[in-house]
């Protein structure tokens, strides 16, 4: 069966979600949620939403899909107990760390992969289902072809996106609204600032170049029904219950074989979008037609009273049921009724009477119990048999159906205690004692100076691409600096094969050491012979996803840049541990090219920059050896006059990264983290470190 799985931000959202049709809800409780600003539920209103839902044959999905701090695993733990002794069907979870706490808390709940994961290949796929994920939910940039393909070769099962806001950015990888405002999009409390205006230049007209288009694929869910797709997940906790009740009855009635009508997309349009939608990024046409910015249009208001109606006027009967009647003469009357899971109740009734005028028919008593308005159920089938010339009170055949359907829904919303797991507190690994080394990465070779190679970092990170083009590379580099190819943050599957072709190549020069920000790519470059190092983009935020980064062999692992010093310093640090200590923060990572969508050319190997409403220029550089848009911030984040502060917190390594310097302003920094100059960064940051994020 394909899911359709639609968004609860509240419970009248919930009640909106269920009367039109949705499989499954998704909601968040006031906290550990990634739609913060969504009214949400509180536990009391959990414990009314599950059986509301189970009743009605609607699974519930619970987000605690945010980046959880190690002061908050106690609490987490406490709300997935609660949650779990409630009854919900599943957790949706970004954080690798809150992962292996569930499993440990309530095993037998499934936990589905938030597309925070930013998982987007077959790779990040299988390496969730060793972690113990059930449900993948992609990317959703990822085209058609692609999932298709994961779909035919997934050991769990698939998740994608069907209609609602789409991020400028992959999920999990954006770090906009934390770096300038301390408002986290890992931490569900995202300020949207890519939709506000950006220029390209000082005295040019501003433009939307980082809003798109919502999604709309209700013309392709025949497709992704037999791609082998499991969920479609509509977009909209934000959203009010009337969008809800708009966009659930649309989907439902199409995946119930109903054709798309014009009268479906325009209700679509109408009850919300940005400018039109896109199908995009499913079709693998990027480009300038997916932008578009949300207008204040006039309300339908018979639309909106419409879709009030679906679920404030009382049950849309939506769970068949089967009755079974007999009358017999000198005998109870007996009923049973049975549900589509099998659950069978009974009871008994009235002697009937013989019968004075007209005779109860097997009809007559079917017309009566098949009359279950007010309730979830609706009477499939009645088996009824009744012996000639008897006959029931009406009254009696009602308290009878009233009785069995009232027993239906106790027992249909009652939720069996689940296992229950202890928690229970991590081994601690402090760290380091002795002064942390020099790690340095450069996104370009020409960065890579005599005086950087002169100071021997313990490891110097090299983008694979420019590996590849200057062979020369590793017999620069001396017996103290090991050199580490940087593999893109994205790698579909589209690219696998070339890409681990060019990982074999740069081990035949000699290089051995890899890293990555993407849960897909580790055991990609494992097989490939490489001692693997993590980065920031696998947002390690807390002990428990320090400890799993050990368990996947993985060298050494950055923080979260997203972490305070006094966090990064608390971590139970099971694999060595770096830290950014100067650099441009990566803001953005993006599958659509801001600047072919400006220019209408193929030309984003030459550098650009977005300026904000406040004048704050933005670097907007490629990513190395992709066509993917890496979006920076203005200022640079500066720890070289603290680091004899920094270095008691524990750490194996500081890490310089060089994005838009000149190989004269990368020796001046290296001067000055040697303590031998007077480099001047311009407007610089101490990023979140002290400030942290909400």
């Amino acid at each position: 069966m394909l899911e359709l799985l639609s968004p609860a931000g509240s419970m009248d959202a919930l009640r909106a979600a269920v009367q039109n049709g949705a499989d499954a809800v998704y909601l968040g409780l006031n906290a550990f949620n990634a739609r913060r600003g969504a009214k949400n539920f509180t536990l009391e209103e959990l414990q009314e939403a599950v059986p509301y839902c189970h009743v009605r044959g609607v699974q519930v999905h619970l987000a605690l899909n945010i980046l959880v701090s190690d002061r908050e695993m106690l609490a987490a733990s406490d709300v997935v107990r609660a949650a779990a002794r409630l009854g919900v069907d599943a957790f949706i979870v970004q954080d690798l760390g809150l992962v292996q706490l569930i499993r440990q808390l309530a095993p037998t709940i499934p936990i589905h992969a938030s597309t925070q994961m930013s998982i987007h290949s077959l790779e990040g796929v299988l390496e969730a289902a060793r972690m113990g994920v059930s449900r993948v939910v992609l990317a959703r940039e990822l085209p058609r072809e692609e999932i298709a393909f994961i779909c035919r070769n997934s050991p769990v099962e698939i998740e994608v996106f069907a209609h609602g806001a789409l991020c400028m950015c992959y999920s999990g990888q954006c770090y906009l609204s934390s770096v300038i405002g301390r408002r986290s999009g890992n931490r569900g409390q995202c300020a949207q600032p890519c939709r506000m205006p950006y220029g390209f230049g000082r005295f040019e007209e501003t433009r939307y170049p980082l809003s798109l288009k919502d999604s709309c694929l209700v013309e392709y869910l025949s497709e992704l029904r037999a791609m082998g797709v499991r969920s479609l997940k509509l977009e909209g906790r934000m959203k009010r219950p009337e969008y809800v009740a708009v966009v659930t009855r649309i989907y439902r009635a199409v995946l119930d074989g109903r054709p798309v009508t014009e009268e479906d997309l325009s209700q679509l349009e109408t009850i919300f979008s940005r400018q039109g939608f896109t199908q995009g990024y499913y079709l693998g046409r990027t480009g300038p037609d997916m932008f578009g910015i949300h207008q204040d249009t006039p309300e339908d208001r018979d639309l909106l009273a419409a879709a009030r109606a679906t679920y404030e006027r009382g049950e849309n009967p939506r769970v068949p049921v089967t009755f079974y009647a007999m009358l017999r003469a000198g005998e109870e009357s007996q009923l049973a009724v049975e549900d589509p899971e099998g659950h069978v109740l009974r009871t008994k009734g009235p002697v009937p009477e013989p019968a004075v005028n007209r005779p109860l028919s097997e009809a007559d008593l079917a017309q009566r119990l098949s009359k279950t308005g007010g309730t979830p159920y609706l009477a499939a089938q009645v088996k009824a048999a009744v012996e000639p010339g008897l006959t029931l009170p009406a009254a009696a055949i009602n308290a009878m159906r009233r009785e069995v359907l009232d027993r239906l829904t106790a027992l249909r919303g009652r939720t069996d205690p689940p296992d229950i797991g202890v928690y229970s507190r991590l081994e601690s690994y402090p760290g380091r004692s002795e002064k942390p080394v020099l790690t340095v990465a450069v996104r370009t070779a020409g960065q890579i100076t005599p005086a950087l190679l002169a100071a021997e970092p313990a490891v110097l990170y090299v983008p694979l691409s420019e590996l590849l083009e200057h062979p020369e590379l590793p017999g620069r580099v001396g017996a103290q600096t090991a050199l580490a190819a940087i593999l893109p943050r994205v790698i579909p599957d589209r690219e696998r094969s070339s890409w681990a072709v060019a990982l074999e190549r740069v081990r035949a020069m000699g290089v051995r050491q890899v890293l990555t920000g993407n849960l897909g790519q580790i055991r990609l470059a494992q097989q490939k012979g490489f001692n693997v190092r993590g980065d920031f983009g696998l947002n390690v935020f807390n002990s428990r996803a320090m400890h799993y980064c050990k368990s996947l062999g993985l060298q050494s692992q950055m923080a979260s840049f997203e972490m305070m010093l006094s966090q990064v310093r608390d971590l139970s640090k099971a694999v060595d541990t770096e830290l950014l200590v100067y650099g441009r923060l990566p803001l953005m990572l993006m599958e659509n090219c801001v600047i072919k969508s400006r220019t209408g050319t193929c030309s984003c190997d030459t550098p650009t920059r977005l300026i904000d409403r406040m004048g704050e220029e933005f670097p907007l550089l490629k990513d190395p050896g992709t066509c993917r848009n890496v979006l920076y911030n203005g200022k640079r984040l500066y720890l070289l006059d603290k680091l004899s502060t920094v270095e008691k917190i524990g750490l194996w390594a500081f890490r310089m990264s060089f994005t838009t310097e000149n190989p004269a302003e990368v020796d001046a920094a290296l001067s000055q983290y040697f303590g031998a100059g007077d480099f001047d960064p311009g407007t610089c940051t101490r990023g979140l470190y002290v400030r942290g994020v909400e």
